[in-house]
């Protein structure tokens, strides 16, 4: 029986064609709309936090601010960060490690091609290991730095693409740094963060030596809290001590420190504050798209009075008619989702491969969840249901000879 009702529905359907295509354009486009930009909204989310997801709860980084410009974090600051500094912080209740970071933008030679990098500094000692358990350091071909390596690098897991230079950079091969010629050892890991991907590591004093690298300018003071659970109040006794240090007030600091977990979550919060405009607008035109489908099949009822009486007198249940035009409603909702679905896919991947080819950055990314097309699809079929229980119950009691009586 519900197999009739539902064929007759769809009969009902393709008979207004294109008064049924009218009435889903509300649906499909308020559900392309949140697929979409939520797929894109969660794609740049999960690029984003690939950048600094390799790093720890227990992770802290301190750097100047001021009038950055262009380049590594820390440069072109007013008042950089002494090279003193970490051997202060170490002091702190509650800090494990603090070393200095080092870099320096240049450029890096390979194949008779030349590619801009940054070039960052490794500790040596002790703190060479608290370094590579930080960041989860690992070779994927050849090894990591020793504290004997002069003139010798690393690189990071994007040089063996080939793609800058023409052909893979393997372990053995010789590369140059700012004109300096150096050995690769090493090609890291894949991390996913075009930071590290792309990175050059070298070790701090062949830095200061070969490079040229200013000592007394830190870029970045990395700091290993002792236990990730009073992250929060290592940062404040670091922050009291910098204000010191740097003869500053609350309030006015010229440095900041921050954890990862802390730019993920101010991220997260932005990008959360976007994807529920979207959702706004989507509201918007879904309700706007289930009144369409409301009063189309109020429509339905006064054109299909005379339907309606007849099937009444031959012995047609209310239930029955409840149902075909609850089903007829249910159905404008299901299909306005699907294509919705449809165009949303392919509005969000599509968008995504044309903003990685004209900005050449991966960040620009489209992840769509299973559950994401599910729930766009339910809600879509429960939308028009939702609006269709009026008009059908409206239509399950009209009387029989009244209807036949009034339809011409």
């Amino acid at each position: 029986m519900h197999r009739d009702h539902f064929v007759y529905s769809v009969r009902n359907l393709k008979n207004r064609g294109l008064r049924s295509w009218l009435t889903m354009i509300g649906i499909f486009i308020g559900i392309a709309a949140v697929v979409s930009l939520i797929g894109l909204g969660e794609g740049l989310r999960v690029a984003i936090m690939s950048q600094f997801g390799f790093l720890g709860p227990d992770v802290l980084g301190v750097q100047a601010a001021g009038l950055a410009f262009a380049g590594p974090p820390g440069t072109g600051v007013v008042d950089p960060l002494a090279d003193d500094l970490a051997e202060k912080i170490k002091n702190v209740n509650g800090v494990k490690a603090a070393f200095n970071r080092y870099l320096e933008s240049g450029t890096l030679e390979f194949n008779d091609k030349r590619g801009i990098g940054i070039a960052a500094s490794v500790p040596e000692g002790e703190n060479k290991k608290i370094f590579e358990t930080m960041v989860n350091l690992k070779a994927e071909e050849g090894r990591l730095l020793k504290d004997s390596d002069s003139r010798k690098v690393v690189l990071g897991n994007d040089f063996k693409k080939g793609e800058t230079f023409g052909k893979a950079i393997k372990p053995g091969d010789r590369v140059l740094v700012n004109g300096i010629s150096f050995e690769v050892v090493g090609i890291l890991e894949k991390k996913g963060s075009f930071i590290f991907d792309s990175i050059v590591l070298m070790n701090e004093q062949t830095m200061f030596d070969v490079i040229g690298t200013n000592k007394a300018q830190v870029n970045v003071i990395a700091v290993k809290v002792e236990d990730a659970g009073r992250i929060g109040e290592v940062k404040e006794g670091i922050e009291k001590l910098l204000r010191k240090e740097r003869n500053v007030k609350k309030g006015e600091e010229n440095f900041q420190v921050n954890s990862p977990q802390q730019t993920l979550e101010a991220l997260s919060s932005t990008l959360f504050a976007v994807q529920l405009f979207v959702y706004i607008i989507a509201a918007i035109s879904l309700a706007v798209g289930g009144i369409g489908i409301m009063n189309t099949m109020y429509t339905s009822v006064l054109e299909r009075t005379k339907e309606i009486g007849i099937m009444k007198s031959i012995g047609a249940r209310n239930s029955a008619i409840f149902t075909i035009f609850f089903v007829e409603s249910g159905l404008l909702g299901m299909v306005g989702g699907i294509i919705g679905v449809i165009l949303g896919l392919s509005f969000a991947f599509g968008l995504s491969a044309v903003g990685r080819a004209v900005l050449g950055s991966e960040l620009i990314q489209a992840s769509i969840s299973p559950f994401l097309i599910i729930g766009a699809l339910l809600f879509s079929f429960a939308l028009g249901t939702v609006f269709g229980v009026l008009p059908a119950y409206r239509a399950s009691k009209l009387n029989p000879v009244d209807s036949l009586r009034s339809a011409k």
